[in-house]
């Protein structure tokens, strides 16, 4: 039996099982926690550079099996890659073409799949973004509408206001924020399937008066500072870093002179945006996010400021997301059976992967997720922020 198995894995104490095409076990540890089922014989010599991405491919294209809870997967698996592999081992930073057709197919390929699918592990409002945790505590439903309630804080919302929300998704937050604060909404998505479901959820709240949504690249707003907020919630992943300087030039020429601006999204590790996780991030971008790249912090707070916002406050969400990445996984594992009636079994094994791995990432520090609130100061260089963050948590 020993002999069946690269040299490399023989020496290794990980609690993972190995189980062959023809029913042999191999323990690579005591007590395994996992079982990786292997059915294709080539892959065993993949076993002694075994990247993240090509186990994860392998599930996804029916070569391995897994055995054990989804989450334990994940870290079994990064404990195997991590014993044999070099951090990042090859890892490039990512540069994909972008225009408005490219971008349009790519936003459609993840976010139009089933809307009865993200019902399955999204909260009732489906609010598809990083919930913010108050206490640790909270239910996943609890944790995303303090996240509208935090950012509509940060925004200083205030009844008659406009508001601009670019990536509007499901329109979760839009609708909050006209029902909560009183505002009026202008929101934009490129998905056609998540555009159909939101409206739906706005005629039935009876908020046609206070809230519209488009089908509209941000490329084709107006830039004519009509709106006095703008909010940009987990869409700024997809422009490219080569067009982050257009993204945040269209926001400050979208909103009016002191008006605030909030980009709430993913950030990555390194400042070169290089994905991290030993090919975890080639997985996202081959089988999740086609044509995405996640800008570090630094990127894009000096592409925010040369389009003439001024930053006024930054957080990082990191550990919310990693919890409400749990929440997810926890949730479509739940309803596995139901989820295979929705997709094809391609599609629901890379978003098993995918949710857990994420929760993994955002909890070991790979990726990040920032809210970075900016204005747009008057001529002047004056604004009507107050003179602290008070009113944020203490309204």
């Amino acid at each position: 039996m020993l002999a069946q198995l690269p040299p490399a894995l023989q020496n290794l104490q990980l609690p993972l099982r190995l189980r062959l095409w023809d029913g042999h076990e191999f323990n690579l540890g005591p007590t395994p926690s996992v079982t990786i089922v292997v059915k294709d014989p080539q892959m065993v010599t993949q076993f002694t550079h075994p990247s993240l991405d090509a186990l994860g491919a392998a599930f996804v294209e029916g070569k391995l099996e897994l055995e054990g809870s989804i989450s334990e997967v994940i870290r079994v698996c990064d404990e195997l890659s991590n014993a044999l592999l070099d951090e990042d081992e090859g890892s490039q930073p990512v540069r994909a073409h972008h225009d408005k057709d490219t971008d349009a197919k790519a936003i459609s390929y993840h976010y139009d799949l089933s809307n009865a699918f993200y019902q399955l592990w999204l909260d009732s409002d489906m609010a598809y973004s990083c919930a913010y945790f108050e206490t640790g505590s909270e239910t996943l439903e609890q944790a995303q509408q303090a996240k509208f309630r935090h950012l509509s804080r940060k925004l200083r919302l205030q009844p008659g206001e406009y508001l601009l929300d670019v990536g509007c998704g499901w329109g979760g937050l839009a609708r909050y924020a006209a029902r909560e604060f009183g505002v009026k909404v202008f929101g934009i998505t490129l998905s056609k399937e998540q555009l159909a479901l939101a409206q739906e959820r706005v005629k039935a709240e009876g908020l046609e008066d206070q809230v519209e949504l488009q089908l509209l690249d941000y490329r084709d707003l107006p830039q004519d500072g009509r709106f006095d907020k703008v909010v940009s919630v987990g869409m700024f992943e997809h422009v490219g870093h080569a067009n982050l300087a257009e993204y945040c030039a269209t926001l400050f020429g979208a909103v009016k002179e002191g008006g605030l601006v909030m980009n709430h999204g993913i950030t990555a590790k390194h400042t070169d945006g290089r994905p991290v996780g030993r090919g975890a991030g080639d997985f996202i971008e081959k089988y999740v996010f086609p044509n995405g790249e996640l800008p570090h912090l630094a990127m894009i707070s000096a592409e925010i400021s040369e389009a003439g916002l001024e930053i006024v406050d930054v957080e990082s969400l990191r550990l919310h997301y990693a919890r409400t990445l749990d929440h997810w996984s926890e949730r479509l594992e739940d309803n596995l059976e139901a989820a295979a009636k929705l997709v094809p079994e391609q599609a629901l094994r890379i978003w098993r992967l995918y949710l857990a791995g994420c929760a993994y990432a955002f909890a070991r520090g790979w990726i990040n997720l920032h809210q970075i609130l900016a204005v747009k100061a008057h001529p002047d260089g004056s604004h009507e922020l107050p003179w602290t963050r008070d009113d944020i948590y203490h309204p």
